[in-house]
């Protein structure tokens, strides 16, 4: 053949063959043109009809040959369809496995026609699928699984809906657990549909039970999308009552990375369905928790405080004889439902943010000094600052220092102020309303106090329990109805908001309904809100009666908190929300149509969904209105945050808008995709952004950049320390526009947040959604409306530790390595005071003259003594005599080579850092985190962060455990709580315990 492909130079004779009677010389006819179609489909596309109908009437053994060659004439003529279209006629003349352009780009046009059509099917509005496509897809997809190109194969069933082909693509593979783990984040990131998103995680599910020895973690995380708790409550069941501690060891870890995801709705549904253990009375398993956890210090007279301890204690004396196995697993369940209830991991993190609180106050000192005593707004970003600054390590000196100067806030800013401890005491759900009860309602309607302060200790206390609210979500639904003052109100919806999250609660909802039907607008706001945060994710049709509300009310307040309440009920519900979507966005209020961006946002926050994107951008180009163009682009940044690296592409342009509001949305896009990346592109585009001519967007600016390069040091990026010398100038200028000076003060608070040992985080380790850390920016972002919402933005923080825990949950002391340079991911360091006095000795240089003339004097008084030694009158001559003698006097005199090179040779830095359980690790040293070889401890799971149940390798010997002595007082020291914890982390004695929390600081008041 290749011979005659040399001497066939035209296609006419050939072509006239095509004419003949006989079929033999048909047959000929079209195996040369096929053969030399790729030379001559010029002369042979003048013949096309008369192919097409020897394929249409001719005889059976002409058609697929003719459909083969038509099909390669299209391909040439760029007729992709119409080649497609022939092709399928040719059977299994069309070769899926030759390797050519030809069938590649045909493979390609036949995958996207079939998901397309299989897409349409699903919806219900579809033809019906040509059998001979089906069968050149399938065709593709066995020569993908036969070939070991699993990955390939499991894209395209995925792509096609082909979830029979998924199965086989995956249990034939190599290596399965990889391929599933795969096929999840293909799931994830590239099924935009939720319902078929499932489909896929219950086929994982059902392949997973299958193996012989099957990965728990991932299924369980599966069935929490799935949310089926009941599966995951038989699995943690069948794994706690087994003899082997590691199968106890990886349910106490698959409880750690369910409650990292923050369902709390799942979590609850879990915990309440695990048994209780039948040979115990009634109380052991809380009799367990306070072997576990003892109280420290905790008052009596506080009702949350008494749910939690007062029941161990009464069932001391009425405990009864059980048989160890059945105590043995007493005690498990009573671990694993501790730690479902997030009270093992909360007390773990607030521990060891206040052993590690690396906080610089003399930042903030300096702040408090630059500000204006006029200036309220910088007053109140100051009181921000240092709440999120200190967030979590319940380290409030500097309100202890100041309150002098904390007492001039009044009305709202005492409302901020309050709440401020909130954030500062974050977690501290065992002591939580001691804390704040010198601020809270005495009983009534009113304490006699002010409403501002008890208003912000209400929000407070939801800032402290958030998420995790059982024990005082009964005292804020009594605080609540028991007064009309709307400021009270105001505080307390938003606390009950918080504590409620995502649980749904019918009372709790018609006790904030009641409060939105008063007409209030300062209340009214807050319930829209709370409602929000209370059906989180839910979907409820109670979202459809808050809308009609909207309609009805004239305050701009209430319609507000509406539209963001609406907006988080249909969280992650995807095309689910698309109809009220559409209703909201159509509405001619632009305050509802600025509720219809969020309700779009967060219905696909993390999808990267085009859909989604491509209608933000229309709106953030078309709307009429400021408020709706700025939230469009800014609600990209929650759509994309699960690609951090496309959101700086899609809003460069938007960065360089005339219109400042759509500036201002585009760098916080980028602040809330790219939070905690710290990447390079995010920080190029909010560059020029912080030097803006409009005020609002600089501010915007630099809480983003400082919330990109939040745990980012300088050694790793130099433009951190860039950055941090700007905000301290813009800070320390007295002519600096009020919004631009209030971004830089919330943006120090930022880049050293919860005393530098937290990020904002929004995925999970596993790539899941954090939902309290998205719905924390989102309110977060409404501080544009209403300062006392940026204090949710500590609902996104996450601690940048691993701490390994064992069968006791105690965290023992074990080694682990970090390959890179300590330098890289170091933390800042601390800032020196004013360089004020090094004015004062700028003569330094008479000084070195003056000791330049001594020493020459001293040295002339040497040459005189040698001379007269020697005998030589002439000091010149004595100076030449001496000769090596002079230069080694002088070397030895002159004051200025005193400082020899040799000790400022600088030790070259180690490649490497062995750190100690438990440890700072931010996200960009995760993947230079190694276990060491030969240890005494093996983690269940690797993981480079986070909490990792460890397995003891030598169980017979003592332990020596990191976290031996807790903190005396956590707050109650006024100048040494901070300044201390700067050592604390090299201090042994001085590290928290693994089962005490922090003292409460001594009650203070300001007015």
């Amino acid at each position: 053949m290749a011979t005659a492909a040399t001497m066939v130079s035209s296609a006419g004779a050939l072509i006239s063959m095509l004419g003949e009677d006989h079929p033999s010389l048909k047959l000929y006819a079209l195996k040369l043109l096929n053969s030399f179609a790729h030379i001559l489909w010029p002369e042979i596309s003048a013949c096309i009809p008369q192919l097409e109908t020897i394929y249409e009437d001719g005889e059976s053994a002409h058609k697929p040959l003719s459909a083969l060659l038509v099909s390669k004439i299209f391909y040439h003529l760029n007729e992709a369809e119409d080649s497609l279209k022939f092709a399928l006629g040719a059977g299994s003349l069309f070769d899926v496995s030759e390797d050519s352009d030809y069938v590649r780009t045909l493979l390609d046009k036949a995958i996207d026609e079939y998901a397309s059509l299989r897409n349409k099917a699903a919806e219900g509005n579809a033809d019906k699928i040509d059998p001979r496509l089906e069968a050149i897809v399938e065709r593709m997809l066995d020569k993908c699984i036969l070939d070991g190109r699993h990955h390939q194969a499991i894209g395209m069933a995925i792509e096609c809906r082909r979830l029979d082909k998924l199965e086989e693509a995956i249990t034939k593979s190599d290596n399965i657990h990889r391929a599933l783990s795969y096929c999840i984040h293909v799931s994830h990131s590239y099924v935009n549909k939720r319902e078929y998103r499932q489909e896929i995680l219950q086929l994982l599910v059902k392949i997973y039970q299958q193996l012989d020895s099957p990965d728990y973690l991932s299924i369980c995380q599966c069935l929490m999308f799935l949310y089926q708790p009941e599966v995951v409550v038989t699995i943690l069941e069948k794994l706690l009552t087994s003899e082997n501690t590691d199968y106890v060891l990886l349910a106490f870890q698959i409880a750690f990375d369910l409650v990292e995801n923050e369902h709390q709705a799942f979590l609850l549904a879990v915990r309440d369905q695990l048994p209780d253990p039948k040979s115990k009375s009634p109380g052991q398993p809380q009799s367990v928790r306070e072997d576990l956890v003892p109280a420290t210090n905790q008052p009596t007279d506080v009702p949350e405080d008494v749910q939690m301890t007062e029941a161990p204690r009464a069932s001391d004396e009425s405990l009864q004889p059980v048989d160890s196995a059945e105590k043995v697993y007493a005690e498990r369940l009573a671990r694993i439902k501790q730690i479902l209830s997030g009270e093992t991991s909360i007390q773990l993190a607030l521990q060891f943010l206040y052993s590690h609180n690396r906080s610089d106050l003399l930042i903030l000192k300096t702040i408090k000094q630059s500000v204006e005593m006029r200036n309220s707004v910088c007053h109140s970003a100051t009181i921000c600052a240092n709440a999120i600054m200190h967030a979590g390590t319940t380290v409030d000196t500097f309100l202890r220092e100041n309150l002098d100067w904390l007492s001039r806030a009044t009305n709202w800013a005492k409302f901020s102020a309050t709440a401020g401890l909130g954030v500062i005491h974050r977690g501290h759900l065992q002591q939580g309303r001691s804390l704040m009860a010198p601020y809270l309602p005495q009983g009534g309607a009113g304490g006699g106090g002010s409403p501002y302060s008890e208003g912000g200790a209400l929000y407070a206390l939801g800032l402290i329990h958030a998420n995790h609210g059982e024990g005082i979500k009964q005292f804020l639904r009594d605080s609540l109805r028991n007064t009309n003052v709307e400021v009270i109100q105001h505080g307390a919806c938003l606390g009950l908001g918080l504590a409620a999250l995502g649980t749904a609660d019918e009372d709790i909802f018609e006790d904030m309904k009641t409060v939105l039907y008063t007409d209030s607008a300062v209340a009214g706001e807050a319930a829209g809100i709370a409602i929000g945060l209370l059906l989180v994710g839910t979907g409820s049709e109670k979202a459809t009666e808050m809308l009609a509300y909207a309609h009805e009310t004239q305050h701009e307040k209430i319609i507000r908190g509406i539209s963001l309440g609406i907006a988080l009920t249909v969280y992650g519900r995807e095309e689910e929300a698309d109809t009220l979507i559409e209703q909201m966005t159509r509405d001619q209020d632009p305050i509802l149509r600025y509720g219809g961006i969020y309700a779009l946002a967060l219905a696909y926050r993390g999808t990267s969904n085009n859909k989604a994107i491509r209608q933000l951008l229309h709106f953030a180009v078309s709307d009429v209105s400021d408020d709706v163009r700025r939230t469009a682009v800014l609600a990209l940044g929650f759509v994309l945050y699960s690609e951090p690296e496309q959101t700086p592409r899609v809003v460069s342009l938007l960065s360089e808008s005339y219109n400042p509001h759509v500036r201002y949305g585009a760098a916080l896009a980028v602040g809330i995709a790219c939070a905690g990346t710290g990447l390079s592109e995010a920080i190029s585009l909010l560059e020029p952004l912080t030097s803006d001519v409009v005020d609002f967007v600089r501010q915007g600016a630099l809480i983003a950049m400082a919330m990109v390069m939040v745990q980012i040091s300088e050694a790793s990026d130099s433009r951190v320390g860039t950055f941090r010398r700007q905000l301290e100038k813009i800070i320390l200028d007295k002519h600096e526009d009020t919004m631009s000076k209030m971004g830089a003060i919330l943006a120090s608070g930022i880049l050293d947040a919860g005393g530098r040992n937290v990020t904002i985080r929004l995925l999970s380790k596993t790539k899941h959604d954090k939902l309290i850390s998205v719905v924390g920016l989102a309110v977060f972002s409404q501080f544009w409306y209403w300062y006392p919402l940026i204090y949710f933005i500590s609902l996104s923080f996450s601690p940048t530790a691993l701490i390994g825990l064992n069968y006791d949950l105690k965290v023992p002391k074990f080694e682990f390595l970090s390959n890179a340079k300590p330098s890289l991911f170091a933390y800042p360091k601390p800032t020196s005071v004013p360089t004020t006095i090094s004015s004062v000795k700028l003569p330094t240089a008479v000084l070195s003259t003056s000791g330049k003339a001594k020493a020459r004097a001293k040295k002339e008084a040497e040459l005189k003594a040698i001379a007269e030694k020697s005998g030589v009158s002439d000091i010149s001559g004595a100076a030449s005599a001496s000769g090596k003698g002079k230069s080694s006097l002088e070397k030895d005199v002159d004051p200025m080579q005193v400082d020899t090179p040799v000790e400022r040779k600088a030790e070259p830095e180690p490649s490497f850092e062995i750190l100690t359980n438990p440890a700072r690790v931010v996200p960009a040293q995760e993947k230079y985190i190694y276990f060491l070889e030969d240890t005494r401890y093996v983690p269940v799971k690797l993981a480079s962060s986070g909490f990792v149940l460890l397995k003891d390798l030598k169980p017979s010997e003592p332990e020596i455990l990191s976290l031996t002595d807790g903190p005396s007082s956590a707050a109650s020291t006024t100048a040494s709580g901070s300044a201390a914890s700067v050592q604390q982390e090299s201090s042994p004695a001085a590290v928290m315990a693994a089962n005490e929390e922090p003292q409460p600081p001594q009650p203070f008041e300001f007015s």
